[in-house]
Order: structure tokens, then sequence, then C-alpha cells
């Protein structure tokens, strides 16, 4: 296929020495996409041509426009702006790329290079379901997955479930004193909204016997470490780590619950994994890890039997790896996590962990402890930080029952997506299932596309009636976008219009040439999202085709195009519009209607 970067690059250097009899190197050359407000699709930057061309970097890319023009069929015009030469290709060439396109079912993604990459996302607690955070965490992880697959990896999604440690030991507590035999059967909940309930239980008990503690005359931080409560979950913790068979029984019948819980929730997030990792299997190897850096003088024993680390070399402080009562904190369990991946996959060339940024202190630990462990991997683990999500009602806190759960959420955004498609009117001529499914993917799409629109590392707000609207920068404006272009290919077929590019055709509309350019775009966006781990490049992309094919549609009367070339092309170029759409969508993780 024309690689209009690499023939501009030819055409830069022939025109060079044709004009100025200097060979010009590759690396002198510099191509970027053209701005918005001028005309043009790729731009050559002439600021450092002139100390070859001794002229200034106008005069420079005005003469190689020039030269361009007049000897390249490719070129048909140009312009310049200061030191950039903006060209404008003849339509031929769109026309070219647009038949190559249409014959390349994978146009955008790369075959298989055999580079294996893990990437991390979800890794939830069992004391409490999913919630918005969550989701943002799923659809980043699953979406950057999906893209580094585009991009010829192969590709092992997995979490690591925080299935043990203090907060479900509370949950525990909470549900043996004050549960009296719930179940989820029972109380007609799912078993993560049952044992989370119990996890708020236990902060609400916890903070009444502080209170009652402080009104004794004890002072906040006694109060808080006194109370009988958290000693019990305290207990707790040492008898389940200790293997104490009825501790052990009531952790397993708990997190059972959750299990089943999480696994709805995540079928109907559209996500999943190749491989679960549980804590309470990876701890003890990362508690032995921890064992060894102490002999090897690694990490050392404080008076108490606690266990550090001294990273104040590396520019940070001490790093507790082992409390006293022996007992493991999440850093423990990440040393034994990471390296039980590399066992479980030694082809692995990178650990991706998909986790918030208030961890990004926590990961630069992990890499440099793993790294002083003498584990070569350790310096390709990256984190993929993001940022909170906010709500406009505020910020949500576990413990206090005040978490937007993300069950409720993707069903209120389902309701949602249902009130606003059946007072637009389009689920006309639809029966109940397909309906509902519409619902589903309007839904989901809705949330999906408005959580990774933005660039991962952002904090953001997300507002669920915005996210829904068929207008604007949206999920929905982009489905309803592909929907339309289905129902034109659905009309083509009943009229047998075969699509194609016939050789005859030499113009395009204005409005065709914009979305061809960004169509062609669509490997090199694929490419840098996965450099740059953001899916918010390929939903940015998406919304931009669809924009600018809704306003060819809204200019040009497809079916009302007598000259029967013309009328092939055009939905030929509607067909690789939907299918880029779908591509892109797909990569979201978010699927596409095919009639709205």
């Amino acid at each position: 296929m024309l690689n209009l970067t690499e023939e501009l690059k030819a055409l830069s250097q022939k025109a060079f020495k044709a004009l100025f009899e200097q060979d010009l190197d590759e690396q002198h050359i510099q191509i970027q996409p053209t701005r918005k407000e001028f005309e043009g699709s790729h731009t050559l930057v002439c600021f450092p041509l002139g100390r070859f061309s001794k002229l200034n970097p106008e005069q420079t890319a005005k003469a190689i426009g020039e030269y361009m023009q007049e000897n390249s069929e490719l070129v048909n015009r140009f312009n310049v702006v200061k030191g950039f030469l903006n060209i404008v290709f003849a339509d031929k060439v769109w026309l070219q790329l647009a038949s190559d396109i249409m014959k390349t079912p994978d146009f955008g993604f790369k075959a298989e290079t055999g580079r294996e990459v893990m990437v991390e996302y979800s890794s939830p607690n069992t004391n409490k379901p999913l919630h918005l955070g969550h989701l943002r965490n799923n659809f980043l992880g699953y979406s950057v997955a999906q893209i580094l697959k585009a991009n010829g990896n192969k590709v092992h999604k997995v979490q690591i479930i925080n299935d043990r440690g203090i907060h479900i030991c509370k949950s525990m507590v909470a549900w043996q004193k004050f549960g009296e035999g719930e179940t989820p059967e029972s109380a007609k909940m799912k078993g993560d909204k049952l044992v989370g309930k119990y996890y708020v239980i236990f902060d609400q008990k916890y903070k009444a016997q502080i209170a009652e503690l402080m009104e004794a005359g004890k002072t906040k931080e006694e109060a808080e470490k006194e109370a009988p409560l958290l000693k019990e979950a305290q207990e707790m913790l040492l008898k389940w780590e200790q293997k104490d068979p009825e501790t052990y029984a009531l952790w397993e019948k708990m997190n059972g619950w959750v299990y089943k819980g999480f696994e709805n929730t995540y079928k109907t997030m559209g996500v999943d994994f190749d491989k679960l990792y549980y804590e309470s299997q990876t701890f003890s190897l990362g508690k032995d890890e921890v064992l060894r850096a102490v002999k090897e003088g690694l990490a050392y024993k404080k008076e108490d039997g606690s266990v550090w680390i001294d990273l104040t070399e590396e520019g940070l402080d001490e790093k507790l790896l082992l409390r006293k009562d022996g007992t493991s904190v999440y850093m423990t369990q990440d040393i034994g996590t990471a390296i039980l991946r590399y066992r479980d996959f030694p082809k692995i060339e990178q650990q991706i962990y998909t986790v918030g940024n208030e961890q990004e202190y926590h990961f630069k630990v992990l890499f440099i402890i793993l790294d002083k462990l003498g584990y070569e991997w350790a310096k390709s683990c990256y984190h993929l930080s993001y940022g909170m999500v906010d709500l406009p009602t505020g910020k949500m806190k576990s413990r206090e029952g005040t978490v937007v759960d993300a069950d409720d959420l993707m069903e209120d955004m389902f309701a949602t997506a249902k009130s606003r498609t059946d007072e637009l009117g389009k689920i006309d001529g639809f029966n109940e299932e397909e309906a509902q499914e519409l619902y589903r993917q309007l839904g989901l799409g809705a949330l999906k596309y408005y959580l990774l629109k933005v660039d991962p590392v952002k904090r953001m707000m997300f507002n669920p009636e915005e996210s829904i609207d068929f207008q604007g920068n949206t999920g929905p404006f982009i489905q309803y976008v592909h929907a339309r272009i289905c129902a034109i290919l659905r009309k083509a077929e009943q009229i047998c219009i075969q699509p194609k590019v016939s050789e005859k055709l030499n113009s395009l509309e204005p409005t065709e040439g914009n979305v061809l350019q960004l169509i062609v775009d669509f490997p090199a966006k694929v490419d840098e999202a996965a450099r740059e781990y953001a899916p918010s490049i390929i939903a940015n992309y998406v919304y931009e085709v669809a924009k600018a094919y809704n306003k060819f549609y809204s200019e040009v009367s497809i079916f009302n195009e007598s000259d029967q070339e013309a009328l092939a092309f055009r939905i030929g170029f509607s067909r690789i519009v939907a299918e880029t759409i779908e591509k892109s969508m797909n990569l979201l993780g978010a699927e596409v209607p095919t009639k709205m």
C-alpha cells in the first residue's frame, strides 16, 4: 500500500538534489500532519533545510513545493506557511488508497510479532463490590490489551484478587458478630454486595467503639488502636495466616460469594481475563523473597521483628515489607505475584499494571525492590497510572458506603439509553429482544467511550447524562453514525450496487477527501495508542472519523448520484468508514449496532 510519508520523503530528497545539487539525509526530513486550519494532509518542515539550500525557510519551502507540483503526479498543489510546506495530494492518490484499503480486511492491524506482554487490570479487594473507579480501571486495562494485540503482541490479560488481609477480616468479623447467618440467597443480594454491606457495618461499629473509648478518657489514637473490634480483626488475620480451620472455612465461604458476584459484573462489563492470581497464593512466595533479602543484606529486621528495606539511596524512604507479627503487606504480595507471573509466562517481555495514580510511589518501590532482588525484567515493568473518577455528587468512600456501585451504574446507563432511544424513535421496527440489546450496546458504549476518551493520567468527572447524548463527542453519536452507514450498505445491497473504485474516477468531493485522510491515518493511530498506552487516542480519532463522515452525509446525497462509478465508490467508501469505526470501538471494548 502507498505510504504517503515515505513517498514525500523520497520526493523531498529528489527535489533537493535537483534544486540544490545536494543529497539530503533522511534525518533532516521532518514530516508531520498538516494543522487543521491549513489545506493539506502532510507538512514538510523546512526550517532545518535552510543551511543546505542557502535560502530562508519560506523560500526553500516554495522552491520544493513548485518542484513537486511540476514533477510528481502525486502532488496536486501546495501552500507555504512560514517555513512549513503543506502538501495537497491529488484525488487519484486518495482513490488508490481507498481501493487498497477495501482489499485489506485487517487494515490498521499488524501481523503477530512474537512479542508477549501481560496486562493486569481490575485487581479488586474481596471485601466490597466493584465501583465506578473499577469501571475506568477495567475498561482502560482491557482496551490497552486490545490495542497492544492489534499491534501484533500476544497479550495475557490477568488480575490479582486481593482476597486476604485486614480488609476481608473486617467483613468476616462483622458478619460473624452481626450477620445472624445471612446469605446472598436469604438476603436476595449479590454476594459481593452482601460482603460489602458487612464492611460498612464494621466501620460503623468500630467508630462507635472509638467514641466510647474517647469518652472514657482515651486519646483518639489510643482509642483507634484499642477498639475491641479492630483487635478481633487483627487476631482473625493471624489465625488465617496460621490456617486455623474455622477461620479458613469462613474466609472461603465469604470469598466464594464475592467471586460469583464479580463474575456477573465482569460479564455485564464485557471484559475477561486469561488467568486469575490470588493474593492468598502469592504472598508466601513474597515472604520467602523478603526473608532472602534479609539474609543477603538487602533488607533488615528491626528490634520489634518487622522487616524493612532502605531505599534512601534511590531518593525514596524506608519501606515496610513484613509487619512485626510476621504478616504480609501489599508490597510482599506484589513481589510474589510479579515473580510467579514470570515463572508462569517465561516469554513475556513486559508486565503492565493498570492501577490508579495514588499508587505511583508503591510501584516505583516495587520495581526497585524486584531489581535489587536480581530480576532483570523488573526494568521493563510499567505502571499504567490513571486519574480518579469523580461524579457531580462528590468523592466516593468505600468504608462509609458512599461508593457508586458498578452494577447499579451500568443498569442506570441501560435505563437512560432506553428512555433516550425511545424518545427519539430509534427503535421503530425492533422486537423486544432487539430493543434490549440496543439499550445494552448504547449504555455500555456510552460509559466506556466517556471513561476512555480522557487521557488516562487525568482525573475526570463522569457525567452520566452527558455521556449518553446522541450529539457531540459521545459513544452513542459514533454508534449512530455506524448504524446509519449500515443502513446505506443494506440499501445498496438491495439495489445490487457493488462497492468498488473505478479507474475512470478522477475526482472526489472535498468531504470525501477529508474522511479518507482520516481513514488512511488509522494504522498510525493504533501504533501511537500502543506506544502511549492511551485508548483516548483511538477514542478521539474515531469521533473525528464519525464527525467527518456525518458532514459528508449531510452534504452529498449518495443515492441521488447519477454517475454509477461515483455511486459504487461511495458505497465502498462508506463500507471502509463503517469498518474503521467498528474496529476502533472494538479496541475500546465497545460494540456498534447495525441498526437504530
